[in-house]
């Protein structure tokens, strides 16, 4: 996978961390060191020997345990181990480490994410860490301890339940996640963000007929939901079998270059029309930018649009700040079209059945400025 991912344009995107989850180690600490021990039969080198490989290449390692006494997988867990196994880690050369919270309770999370969080800062090497605490905790985000996983150290957290390779896993989420955006967004910011979970687009995992699972179109609402809501990119497939128009848009540069926004403010879901279901999520962006997504969650039926730009900048930008502006340039992400539209008149557009329209819209001052895609 590292290969691919190198070869196949995904690490010059930005995707530039190979994962290795639950399994790798044995079930069973080493006498003498009491490191875990990685599996001989699947890492027969040892996991400092593939670090070392991957790293050649330019990419970075992510590797899994658990906070409890095992893994979910039933795996040697971290709890009592926590700065024996930071310090191999750091040993290892691993980048990025994964914690999981089962065969643990609230008060081993309360007490063991912070523990390991301080042995990892004093590790000596930069690990980026990811707790699923508050996975654990519930069903209300308004209720979870966020301020205290910041204060663990916590780069990023698994909000909620795992996603599944299938829409209505992925469309449960993104309904979750809508409901508690307001409260989600205030949480993310540089160095600490919301996990929504894995990136489906591409995985045939449990396909019947070899072709990806989700449809293009369901891809593409996960892909710019997860971008709104600055939640990572972690593909779940094989690079391998990703078909090329998958693959197209998991590299969509307008797509990484709104998730990755040097702002670093988390969206929301800002509205959600009775009559037709009609879902509006927006982003604030750097440069007086925003990102807005129109998704329409119906199996049936096409939804007529018309959105005030200028309305919805004042929600997501701040009051007034496109006050005098006489024209927006509302660019396509998914299509890479441009369109010129008058600052006081709406966006109108028609949003098919379980699809999405991805928008990036600036305030411009003057043509010389637009495109040479202008529709």
């Amino acid at each position: 996978m590292a290969t691919r991912l190198a070869q196949d344009g995904y690490l010059d995107a930005g995707y530039n961390t190979v994962h290795i989850d639950d399994c790798w180690m044995t079930k069973s600490r080493d006498k003498v060191t009491v490191e875990m021990v990685p599996d001989p039969e699947r890492f027969p080198d040892g996991i400092q020997a593939l670090a070392d490989d991957i790293h050649s290449k330019g990419i970075r390692i992510g590797l899994y345990t658990d906070i409890g006494t095992h893994t979910c997988a039933g795996y040697a867990g971290s709890q009592g181990y926590e700065t024996i196994d930071a310090n191999a880690y750091a040993k290892w050369g691993i980048d990025y480490l994964k914690v999981d919270g089962c065969y643990a309770n609230e008060s081993v999370y309360e007490s063991g994410y912070p523990k390991l969080g301080r042995a990892l800062q004093q590790s000596g090497r930069e690990i980026t860490y990811s707790c699923s605490w508050p996975a654990y905790l519930g069903n209300d985000e308004s209720t979870k301890p966020f301020d205290r996983m910041i204060d663990a150290g916590c780069n990023l957290w698994r909000n909620w339940h795992d996603i599944e390779n299938n829409w209505k896993s992925v469309s449960e989420i993104i309904n979750y996640f809508g409901k508690f955006s307001q409260v989600l967004s205030t949480v993310a910011g540089p160095g600490h963000w919301n996990d929504m979970d894995m990136i489906m687009a591409g995985n045939d995992h449990t396909s019947t007929d070899g072709k990806p699972v989700l449809t293009l179109e369901q891809a593409k609402i996960q892909l710019s939901i997860w971008s709104i809501m600055a939640s990572p990119l972690i593909i779940s497939n094989d690079l391998r079998t990703v078909p090329q128009d998958y693959r197209a848009i998991l590299l969509n540069k307008d797509m990484i270059s709104v998730n990755q926004d040097p702002l670093g403010q988390a969206g929301k879901r800002v509205g959600k029309r009775k009559e037709d279901g009609l879902e509006i999520w927006a982003r604030a962006l750097s440069e007086n930018k925003m990102a807005v997504v129109l998704y329409n969650p119906n199996s049936v039926g096409v939804i007529d649009v018309a959105i005030d730009l200028l309305l919805l900048s004042d929600v997501i930008l701040g009051l007034s700040i496109w006050e005098n502006t006489a024209m927006l340039q509302v660019k396509d992400v998914w299509t890479g079209q441009y369109m010129v539209l008058d600052g006081r008149a709406a966006l109108h557009k028609e949003i098919a059945q379980t699809s999405c329209s991805f928008l990036i819209v600036n305030a411009v001052t003057s043509t010389d400025s637009f495109q040479e895609e202008i529709i």
